[in-house]
Parts: structure tokens; sequence; C-alpha cells
């Protein structure tokens, strides 16, 4: 079905936005899935919060025009469908987790802060953990040595209490009787 130009610019408009607000593009060729793994995979990619659509190849280099995405302009041929997203992994990691289990969906190419990347810096990004993953593997750096220095202090303090626990206070004397 051909778009008339109204909506083509707002098609145009739309993927712009998107583009505005997004680290990474990841795109894909899926020639040969179903409806029903495209289904599939619009699902995955809506519950990681990534723009994910199938878009005509000049309506998507009109949209990344002027943007850091316009260094992936060459590649945007044949049947592709175009994943956007703010977080800078979850883009390339959808695309790269779906294409693992099913071969049809090819992975052609994407960007990175105004970077053109080929299918192996897709994967390569796809395979860096999440920002949480990453936060929570700092504390746990941060949290170590001052946990390691606990268990080194409570260790000495055992040894020198002989492991039993601290003497009482000595029971106050009686006076003298006069």
């Amino acid at each position: 079905m051909s778009l008339n130009r109204n909506e083509k610019e707002a098609v145009i408009a739309e993927v712009a936005a998107q583009a505005g607000k997004s680290q990474t593009l990841a795109l894909a060729e899926y020639r040969g899935l179903t409806v029903a793994q495209l289904d599939a995979l619009r699902k995955t990619a809506r519950a990681q919060g990534v723009y994910l659509h199938v878009l005509k190849n000049t309506l998507a280099r009109r949209a990344v025009a002027g943007t850091p995405f316009e260094v992936a302009a060459e590649s945007m041929s044949g049947p592709l469908i175009y994943g956007f997203s703010e977080d800078a992994v979850a883009a390339a990691k959808v695309i790269a987790d779906f294409a693992k289990g099913n071969d049809k969906l090819v992975i052609k190419a994407g960007a990175y802060a105004g970077k053109a990347l080929d299918a192996n810096g897709v994967k390569s990004l796809a395979s860096i953990p999440s920002k949480e993953v990453l936060l929570a593997q700092i504390c746990g750096l941060l949290q170590s040595p001052v946990s390691g220095f606990a268990r080194v202090l409570a260790a000495v303090a055992e040894q020198k209490g002989g492991g039993a626990e601290a003497p009482a206070a000595p029971a106050a004397e009686e006076a003298p009787a006069a």
C-alpha cells in the first residue's frame, strides 16, 4: 500500500522524533519471518522499551538525516526492521537475542554514538550487560573492600578473644566495715 505525501511526512516526523531521543539504532533483515514471529519480536521489543518498525528505506534515510544515526544510511537497503532505543544496548540486545533463536532474522548494521556498526558491532553491543546489571556490579566492587575489612577485623577479634565472649565487668569491691 502506497502512502500519500502527508502520511510519508507523518512517518518521517515520528521516526525523526524517536531518533532524536534514542542512543542506539539496530537494523536487521526480516526476510522469511512469519507474522507470528514478527509479532513475538515486537512484543519483546515493547517490553524492553525499544521502538521497532518496518520502514521504507527512503523514509528512514530522510528521518535520520541530521542525527547521529545518519552514518547507518549506507546500510539501509533491502527489507529491514529498524530498532531504536533510549537505552544504549536494548535495541541491539532485543534483535540479537531474537536472531539467536531464529536464523531468518539477519543483523545487518547499526549505529551508536555517531558511529556506524557492522553486524559484529551490533552483536558486541548486545553482549554488554544492561545499565542495572552494571550498576549492581559497581556497587559490589565498591562494597567488597569494606566487607573484606570487616571480616578481617572480626577474625582478629575472635582470635584475640580466643573465641570466648568478652570478660564481664569486675564486681564492685565491698567497703571495709569500720
